[in-house]
């Protein structure tokens, strides 16, 4: 008895002694893989047209990210579907590192009011943000007001008189707004238009009275005297627009009017390709040419680790949703 236990214990010690290279190679091999990440050409899709603040973010940053990772970086535009179908077309991918996704943080907006086929906490993970601005509230010039003050007063003297564009409802210009009244106790009334250009138009030719805007969309009108600038949001003044005061500095400390850009990737994506990508973008936007690029659009790089990004994605989500649900923000399709 004692014999054939021995016996077996020996056929079970050379079983094991024999497959201890083959699962070091294994991992060597695995390793290898990782480490040569990546071995392909990347695609980063935006769900947004070509020629908007995403591709002037992104394109030189994928550029970049191409000449220091040795495969070039794709940039690919699946405008539709107020973004659904851009962000679906990144959820559905392998989770390889070969397919990302570059939007801004009004996409928890988005997927908050519409119906999707995928779910953005779940399917997505954070890679990097790249970018960050601050929204500029600009008023015709005839109104007649030179601050949030008596911005404030004539809207409560007014009440549902004055009149506000947004890009379209639900996104994140209608948010802010409404986000702005709900702090001040005024009453606005909406006009929802088809993206920026029809309401800065609009807003030019007095037809709405004003309008929460990316500086990038309106610093040369402020400049020539065809927009008022009242103020920006942010802790400091913005670099491009110098003499308009913070909403803090205006007396409406707390209004956060900031939007963000950034990467995700599928969920499921290898943890050490996350981080590689993570660190080379965060790099990339600190570079000298980046910053100014980025500074001139009145644009900030912004760095954060997986992590962080995670966190203020939840932050933004809680955030949206309670002035969501306060607001009674609703799509109807």
């Amino acid at each position: 008895m004692s014999v054939r236990k021995v016996k077996a214990r020996g056929v079970c010690v050379r079983c094991v002694q024999a497959a201890v290279p083959i699962a070091m190679a294994a991992i060597s091999t695995l390793s290898g893989a990782q480490q040569a990440y990546p071995v392909k050409p990347i695609r980063v899709i935006t769900p947004y047209s070509p020629g908007g603040v995403n591709d002037l973010i992104g394109r030189p940053v994928a550029q970049k990210l191409s000449e220091s990772l040795g495969q070039p970086v794709l940039f690919d535009n699946r405008p539709g579907g107020s973004t659904i179908i851009g962000i679906h077309a990144v959820a559905r991918a392998p989770a390889d590192g070969y397919t990302l996704l570059q939007l801004s943080g009004s996409y928890l907006v988005t997927t908050q009011l519409l119906p999707t086929p995928f779910d953005a906490a779940a399917d997505l993970t954070p890679v990097a943000t790249v970018a960050s601005t601050q929204y500029v509230l600009v008023v015709h010039p005839s109104l007649p007001v030179t601050s949030v003050k008596e911005l404030i007063a004539l809207a409560k003297a007014r009440p549902g008189e004055l009149n506000y564009a947004s890009t379209g409802t639900g996104g994140a210009v209608h948010v802010a707004t409404e986000m702005f009244k709900l702090m001040t106790g005024t009453d606005i009334h909406h006009i929802p238009y088809k993206g920026g250009g029809p309401a800065i138009a609009d807003l030019m030719g007095g037809q709405v009275h004003l309008h929460f805007s990316a500086p990038i969309t309106v610093v040369p009108q402020i400049r020539s005297g065809r927009l008022k600038a009242i103020a920006i949001g942010g802790e400091r003044r913005s670099v491009a627009l110098p003499q308009v005061p913070t909403f803090a500095e205006a007396g409406l400390p707390g209004l956060d009017l900031r939007a963000w850009y950034g990467w995700l990737a599928p969920t499921g994506t290898p943890r050490l390709v996350i981080e590689r990508l993570s660190g080379e973008v965060g790099r990339i936007v600190l570079l000298p040419d980046i910053r100014e690029r980025l500074q001139s659009q009145a644009m900030e790089p912004f760095v954060s680790t997986p992590e962080q990004m995670a966190k203020l994605i939840t932050a933004d989500r809680a955030r949206f949703a309670n002035i969501i649900k306060t607001a009674n923000i609703k799509i109807e399709r």
